[in-house]
């Protein structure tokens, strides 16, 4: 009989320490970071001088200027579902990326050298929200696939983070553009061609994809829907995306209703508050600022806590920041707001995307993102088009459209809070 030494319980706190270590951030995340950190920067300045540019060198009124903004981006949502669907059917995520990566950057060709005309403005401005619409949802999906389970959160911050790091670094060059060369905007667009090259290459020639999916989605508290299988095209495929997934597609479409795209705080500060053209660029800095500050805070929080909550925080934050915006007399308070309005997204889009990921079965990840998509798509064209058709009625004044924000805000929440309620309700049974 062989002797046993007995055990000192070194091994079992070395064990339980090693599987307490959290994952670090997978390098994949890191490398598609950096590529969304290409893409940004190229895209902020279209975002922050697009609706001075078709205000004031157009003369579009600010309800067309609200529905082509709406256009853009429910036709980018749109995409996001197509593509979702089609990357969990091929289980091909990187070359849906690549393909709408390339029609953003012949978007920013065709915008460097017709920008005198305005149909290749507009065309340029679908292209790319296209483009962006065919590569976001596979960007995101394979992003889950490689991310470590308890480290989701922290990778979608992450990843956020980079990127609105390159929209932060974008606005203060075109802000030394402008300045250097005296409001040209035919070599402040010919510039995003750039940065939007180097992403291009990047996602080429270093982005690679796991062979298969490593994990399933998990939450604790909240069941799988169904088991693994090949997904099809088939519509009753959204069926099995669960019961939870499909409650805070409800409460995501109503949040959005009140959120109008970031377009409408360069034309506030430029109509409203007299903002010189070449300053356009530090509405965006302070919001891609406050988003990336607190993208991926929010998403280390949001793993060792109940994401509905940071989700409450999110919402609150946006009532706060309309409450600040229509009532703002100066350019501090409306600064304020603005961070505010970043702070906001870096809350509450980090918390959707991580709950989708969590709460629809492995194989649906990316018809799950797709349709979250397609809900901002429908809410977006709404709300930015109902949001310009307010403030032509009021003789150009914003105020009334942030008013009108924070009411809606405000019944987002309340929808939130009656899903929290049912859930904990059914837990308890």
């Amino acid at each position: 009989m062989s002797h046993l030494k007995p055990s000192n319980g070194t091994n079992d706190k070395v064990a339980s320490s090693d599987s307490n270590k959290l994952a670090p951030i997978p390098r994949m995340v890191r490398i598609i970071g950096i590529v969304m950190f290409c893409a940004n920067f190229a895209a902020v300045i279209v975002y922050a001088f697009g609706g001075v540019y078709m205000k004031e060198r157009m003369g579009l009124a600010s309800i067309k200027v609200g529905f082509i903004e709406g256009i853009a981006e429910g036709t980018s949502n749109i995409m996001k579902l197509a593509s979702g669907v089609l990357s969990d059917a091929f289980r091909r995520r990187k070359v849906l990326m690549v393909g709408g990566y390339g029609v953003i950057v012949i978007a920013r060709y065709l915008l460097a050298i017709w920008s005198t005309l305005p149909i290749a403005v507009v065309l340029a401005r679908l292209l790319e929200r296209i483009g962006n619409g065919v590569q976001a949802a596979p960007r995101s999906a394979l992003v889950g696939d490689i991310s470590p389970p308890k480290r989701i959160g922290a990778c979608y911050g992450f990843k956020r983070s980079l990127a609105t790091l390159g929209s932060f670094g974008g606005a203060i060059v075109a802000a030394v553009i402008m300045y250097v060369t005296n409001d040209n905007y035919q070599i402040l667009f010919a510039f995003t061609v750039i940065p939007a090259t180097i992403g291009f290459i990047l996602l080429i020639t270093q982005v690679k994809e796991p062979p298969q999916i490593k994990h399933a989605a998990v939450l604790s508290g909240i069941p799988s829907y169904a088991p693994k299988y090949r997904p099809t095209f088939s519509t009753a495929n959204v069926k099995l995306l669960g019961n939870t997934f499909w409650k805070l597609m409800i409460v995501n479409f109503i949040f959005l209703l009140s959120r109008m795209g970031e377009t409408f705080l360069s034309m506030y500060g430029r109509f409203s508050f007299g903002l010189d053209t070449k300053w356009i660029p530090t509405v965006m800095m302070v919001f891609n600022a406050s988003w990336s500050l607190s993208s991926y805070p929010v998403g280390l929080i949001a793993d060792k806590m109940n994401r509905y909550w940071l989700l409450c925080l999110g919402m609150g934050t946006l009532i706060l920041a309309d409450l600040v915006l229509s009532t703002a007399d100066a350019l501090p308070a409306f600064y304020l707001g603005v961070l505010l309005w970043g702070i906001q997204y870096g809350t509450t889009q980090n918390i959707f995307l991580s709950l989708i990921n969590e709460v629809v079965p492995e194989s649906l990840r990316g018809t799950g993102l797709g349709v979250y998509w397609i809900t901002c798509a429908i809410a977006t064209i709404i709300c930015d088009t109902v949001m310009g058709g307010i403030v032509d009625h009021f003789g150009g004044s914003m105020r009334a459209a942030f008013v009108t924000s924070g009411i809606v805000s405000v019944f987002g929440l309340m929808s939130l809070i009656v899903v929290m309620g049912y859930k904990i309700k059914s837990s308890s049974k």
